[in-house]
């Protein structure tokens, strides 16, 4: 009886096959390649790295840069398998690629090529110009890069191709060079030596070949195993969130990748990762998503300087994100602080402010009508029966609605048990004129009277429970931040493909995220103290003057 072996079982036998101590051995192999170049380390890193992960490069850049230099050092850290080289022009012809046609074969009506020492027997090859490629060369070439398979004759045959570099002083122009640019994974700008070593340029002599020890080499098995072990490494979803960020970075500056280069691009994550000893990919890893996602050189600073700024985030948490729901909940924090609601008495009745200001559960009162600012009144009734009566002009005491001010009661007489004085000189003038019966007055619609809005209890918990969440997330996010500092040094200087000068940036990103996250955490805490003090229903906020039923 037979078993079928479980993922994890094929997961570790693949691992097994991995060599040992593969970081240092790698970082030994990428040294030895280095010997005897200047200014090439980005090249040699990306050129060996293609090869670990089955993809090519393209290096763009003018004559004389060390472009077919990089190819004939990759192969030397193969193995075995052989090497191709060849300079496209627009009259190259297949058969200098892929092999002459075979006489034999056409003598018995079979049209295949004598493929031997030409492209598709070859483990690396070097092919400059390579955008010069024409139609009757494209299509198999493009087989060729992509599925490792050459269609010769009526047969399609595997092979054994680990890396193509390509190399070109131009980028591709025309849509039918579109799909040829896109198998190349990995691209890199290659320009003359700076200033700062072209002494150590001229202090070379000759066109030297590093020694690569044979042990350093790496096999066929070895480079399927480092593969098929490559799939088994974890992809985080803070390198998942940051993958989806960068594709929408992509879309808005108009940089246009293709689904298949997404996929290759995981797979390229986890071959760094693996490579470097991790089983899970790290957001340093990402350091090579600038040299994968340009179409135009200048479009790789653009990915650069936008991977700087965002490393040190994570899927959940991010300064971004984080500050967006702080601003929410100070948002909403104000508006529960405005909020305001109709007061009610005791019994549970609404209250409105008459003109007076005192609190009343009458929404309808009256006010004291006035004439050009002058309160108006009503004509003492014992003014109605005196020999002076006519100056109301039979209109009663409010004279039709007009009223008196103070100066015309003054001049109204007013009789009291036969006697008779005038209204300036009585004695019951003050009580009178204070009396709120003897007003004229007009209706008027009293005010709601308004306090803050007393929150339900179960709301303010809510809201500080989501204050609490979040105080945590920023704490952790914090946290996160410092450990990323700690190891910024260590790790990116140990890895080998990201290269010593990203510290310097990474750490200035790091810096200003931390700043960042400290001030947000003094704006929750902040935020928390002043949910606390909102209005809650049930509970008095200080001792309120007794409010009268009118």
């Amino acid at each position: 009886m037979t078993t079928t072996p479980t993922a994890a079982t094929v997961a570790a036998a693949t691992k097994a096959l991995l060599p040992d101590d593969l970081p240092g051995r790698l970082r030994s192999l990428r040294e030895a390649l280095l010997d005897g170049l200047v200014e090439r380390d980005h090249a040699i890193r990306l050129a060996l790295l293609a090869a670990l992960a089955g993809e090519h490069l393209l290096l763009v850049g003018p004559p004389g840069t060390a472009k077919s230099v990089m190819a004939r050092r990759v192969h030397l850290a193969l193995a075995d398998g052989g090497y191709f080289e060849r300079l496209l022009t627009r009259f190259t012809v297949p058969e200098e690629l892929f092999g002459p046609l075979s006489i034999k074969g056409l003598e018995d009506d079979r049209y295949e090529r004598l493929t031997e020492s030409y492209l598709p027997t070859a483990t690396v090859a070097f092919v400059d110009e390579v955008f010069k490629a024409n139609s009757a060369i494209l299509n198999a070439l493009l087989t060729l890069l992509n599925e490792r398979e050459f269609d010769n004759g009526t047969r399609r045959e595997k092979t054994p191709l680990v890396t193509v570099i390509g190399a070109s002083n131009e980028l591709a122009e025309g849509e039918e060079l579109d799909a040829l640019f896109d198998r190349f994974l990995l691209r890199l700008h290659v320009g003359p030596v700076s200033a700062e070593g072209f002494r150590a340029l001229l202090d070379l002599r000759g066109q030297s070949q590093p020694a690569v020890p044979p042990e350093l080499r790496l096999t066929a098995a070895e480079l399927r195993a480092i593969r098929e072990a490559a799939d088994t490494v974890e992809v985080p979803t803070d390198v998942i969130a940051l993958l989806v960020e960068l594709r929408t970075f992509c879309a808005a500056e108009q940089i246009e990748v293709s689904d298949r280069r997404w996929r290759k691009l995981l797979k390229l994550l986890q071959v760094s990762a693996l490579t470097n000893g991790r089983a899970k990919v790290s957001v340093w890893d990402a350091w090579l998503l600038q040299h994968c996602l340009w179409n135009e050189p200048d479009q790789r600073a653009k990915v650069y300087d936008w991977y700087a700024a965002r490393v040190g985030a994570s899927a959940a948490m991010d300064p971004a994100r984080l500050t967006k729901i702080v601003v929410a909940k100070e948002g909403q924090l104000k508006r529960d602080q405005k909020s305001r609601s109709q007061m009610r008495n005791d019994e549970g009745e609404l209250l409105y402010r008459d003109p007076a200001g005192e609190l009343s559960v009458q929404q309808e009162s009256a006010q004291q009508r006035r004439q050009k600012g002058e309160p108006l009144y009503l004509a003492p009734a014992e003014a109605l029966n005196t020999p002076w009566s006519a100056q109301l002009n039979a209109g009663g005491r409010s004279r039709n609605g007009h009223g008196f001010t103070v100066s015309e009661l003054d001049q109204l007489h007013v009789g009291t048990r036969g006697a008779f004085e005038q209204f300036a000189h009585w004695s019951n003038r003050a009580s009178y004129l204070a009396n709120r019966n003897n007003w004229l007055t007009e209706p008027v619609s009293a005010e709601p009277a308004m306090e803050p809005t007393r929150h339900k209890p179960p709301y303010i918990k809510h809201f500080l429970d989501e204050v609490d969440t979040l105080r945590a997330d920023v704490e952790a996010y914090r946290q996160s931040l410092a450990e990323h500092m700690a190891s910024l040094k260590a790790e990116v200087e140990s890895h080998l493909w990201v290269t010593s000068d990203f510290v310097e940036p990474a750490s200035v990103s790091l810096m200003k995220s931390a700043n960042v996250v400290s001030s947000l955490a003094q704006r929750v805490d902040t935020l928390r103290r002043e949910v606390e003090f909102l209005p809650c229903e049930g509970v008095e906020d200080a001792p309120t003057p007794t409010r009268k039923k009118r």
